[in-house]
């Protein structure tokens, strides 16, 4: 934005610099036109003279002031030149300036599409992670009640002792080997005393 904002600036300057130099330009020429028609008027103002051979004092400045006339529109036309030379200079930094403006917009606006993406996959990664954790808390409270009942079941069995502490993994499947272990004694011992 701020490389914008400096190219736009720098665009204005020179579109007023070349309005200024174009105005330039037009009073010239209208000056260059009035000096040709004052030239003119001179000559022919001249030429009447001789013609009638009259006043010769008269023609002699006449004359001065045609060469002093012939002087300014030679320097006219050679500050005419610069002119056009500085606008067609000016129209040419213009035309980039332009240029580089339409660049900088296209690259401000191909960053922001890229943004744009990168923000809506950050919300759509983040709406995954959401529904994510409540799974995973739905799945651990579901765990944590069934590990409940399975303590609960496995010392509530007769001669067992119940849990003073928050009891692990391994002491729970301990009590339930045992638990098995007991049952196939009995039903082995049943089965050996006939009674099936």
């Amino acid at each position: 934005p701020g490389a914008m904002s400096s190219l736009q600036r720098q665009l204005e300057i020179q579109e007023s610099q070349l309005r200024r130099t174009k105005s330039e330009k037009e009073m010239l020429q209208k000056q260059l036109r009035e000096r040709e028609n004052q030239l003119q008027a001179m000559s022919a103002k001249f030429c009447s003279l001789r013609e009638e051979q009259k006043h010769e004092e008269m023609m002699v400045t006449i004359e001065k002031e045609n060469c002093s006339l012939r002087q300014v529109v030679t320097e006219q036309e050679s500050k005419l030149a610069e002119q056009n030379k500085l606008i067609s200079e000016l129209q040419g930094t213009v035309s980039q300036l332009q240029a580089e403006v339409l660049t900088s917009r296209y690259h401000i606006h191909k960053q922001q599409r890229a943004q744009d993406a990168i923000q809506s996959q950050a919300e759509t990664l983040q709406h995954r992670e959401l529904r994510t954790r409540v799974a995973l808390e739905c799945i651990t409270s579901r765990f944590e009640r069934y590990r409940s009942k399975i303590i609960q079941a496995t010392f509530s069995t007769a001669g067992s002792r119940p849990p003073q502490a928050e009891v692990t993994d391994e002491e729970v499947l301990e009590a339930m080997q045992k638990i098995i272990n007991e049952r196939m004694e009995f039903h082995q011992m049943l089965k050996q005393k006939g009674v099936k």
